[in-house]
């Protein structure tokens, strides 16, 4: 293989949420659909925050957060990224997502944990 030439794919939240008010959880979880699908095919994704406003903690936890639930917190720093985000609104996403990646890194050490004690199966 020559040079791998990785597809970015640009997702506008305003088109993919349908609306500029970053509120609810559900509009949050179209935009991460959409990362999941990009991210399947090993694209990278740049997810612009043009004409939105209103962006709030739950919005972004179902658009952002859960990824790390899905996917190694190195693949979601590596392959994701931001544009046209105001700074206020960038330290609440910095917030979600280090607060995301602890949540799961800690659930998955729990339930590993688990595992070692009750004799889970390994394959």
């Amino acid at each position: 293989m020559g040079k791998s030439e990785e597809e970015k794919v640009k997702i506008k939240i305003i088109e993919t949420a349908g609306i500029n008010c970053c509120v609810a959880a559900c509009d949050g979880q179209k935009v991460h659909d959409r990362i999941t699908v990009a991210f399947q095919k090993n694209s990278k994704v740049e997810l612009s925050f043009a004409e939105t406003n209103e962006l709030t903690p739950a919005f972004l936890n179902a658009a952002v957060g859960q990824l790390y639930g899905t996917f190694h917190a190195d693949l979601i720093e590596k392959n994701l990224s931001f544009i046209d985000l105001d700074p206020e609104d960038e330290i609440v996403l910095k917030r979600v997502m280090e607060r995301a990646k602890g949540y799961f890194e800690h659930a998955y050490s729990c339930r590993k944990a688990l595992r070692d004690v009750i004799g889970g199966e390994d394959a």
